[in-house]
């Protein structure tokens, strides 16, 4: 496991675990010293621990922006306020007034960005292929932020395109197909399964509170559906090609890079054990890869969907044919030196 992933674990089960005990352990009142205590204890998991964990292992270790703090400052304060005891809880009813012309401010600057990336998608939108590709194409040299909404931006046409074959008739063929377990059917088939089950299940324990509610539930899990769909068929069918001189590689749907191909200082063909290193990704099956890619500047990695996202300078992968991967781009290479 990479540390920047291991950080990220150890910052939600801490996080889960003072959340949960905290709710658990809230005194309804504060009549005795006992119960003043607990309760001081309490505010000190919320609003010293859990922010500096976060800071350490979220934005030191990951290398996120400090004003992410806010987001889980704001975690902290919604749980006191809807947790503590009255007479303490009004003292965080300012949240829930000073957060409207926060957030509406912050809605004013996100709904211009999300606007001007709508509009740049639009421009595309006869382009042919992986609609995440254009978006790199677009804000590549934009902050983190930008290139995160564009991913929610695309992803949803992202997965109708890979879920109906009749849309993605036309995409570029694969170098090689990386050797991912989502390219298995019975992955796919135990992922649909899980998908119903959790459709039914939903309905069934929301109905008797609220019909409406159950329904609305339901129909949203559902449409994971197309995504698990898409998901197979990338793994399987598109996991490693090119399109307008870039390298795309698709660790299934959930991780996804899109490499000009000038940046790639270096290719080769080996056999070298799995690297946890922060600035190195191994992508693929078993304990080995069998193709390294190095990068003359770090490139963007998109990880959980997009929302994850770091640079990488060298990239490890287990390939079907890493001889073959290795002639094509040494081959596009000269062509464009030429």
């Amino acid at each position: 496991m990479r540390p920047v992933v291991k950080y990220r674990l150890i910052f939600l089960a801490i996080a889960i675990v003072l959340f949960t005990l905290g709710v658990q352990l809230t005194p309804e009142t504060l009549t005795n010293r006992s119960n003043e205590l607990t309760l001081t204890l309490i505010a000190i998991g919320y609003f010293v621990i859990i922010p500096l964990t976060y800071w350490y292992c979220i934005i030191k270790k990951g290398g996120q922006k400090w004003w992410k703090l806010i987001i889980i400052l704001s975690t902290s304060s919604l749980v006191a306020r809807l947790s503590f005891p009255a007479d303490i809880a009004d003292y965080f009813e300012f949240v829930a007034w000073l957060k409207y012309p926060i957030v509406g401010g912050l809605l004013i600057i996100e709904a211009y960005l999300v606007f001007t990336i709508i509009r740049g998608l639009l421009k595309v939108r006869k382009v042919k292929g992986d609609p995440r590709v254009s978006a790199v194409e677009l804000y590549a040299d934009k902050d983190e932020k930008a290139l995160s909404i564009a991913f929610i931006v695309a992803g949803e046409p992202t997965n109708w395109y890979y879920a109906i074959p009749w849309f993605s008739r036309h995409h570029p063929k694969a170098l090689s197909h990386i050797k991912l377990m989502s390219a298995k059917p019975w992955h796919l088939l135990f992922m649909l399964t899980g998908c119903l089950t959790s459709c039914i299940a939903s309905y069934m324990m929301l109905v008797h509170w609220s019909e409406l509610a159950a329904i609305i539930v339901s129909s949203i899990i559902s449409l994971t559906l197309v995504m698990l769909v898409a998901n197979y068929r990338i793994a399987r069918h598109y996991s490693m090609y090119l399109i307008r001189d870039r390298l795309v590689i698709n660790n299934a749907i959930w991780g996804f890079m899109a490499i000009d191909v000038n940046e790639i200082e270096a290719l080769e063909v080996n056999q070298i054990a799995k690297k946890v290193v922060d600035d190195e990704l191994a992508i693929g099956r078993g304990e080995q890869t069998n193709l390294t890619i190095r990068f003359n500047t770090p490139q963007w990695y998109f990880g959980g969907l997009g929302q994850l996202v770091e640079k990488l300078t060298v990239l490890h992968i287990q390939v079907a044919e890493p001889e073959k991967v290795f002639e094509t781009l040494v081959n596009v290479e000269h062509n464009q030196a030429a």
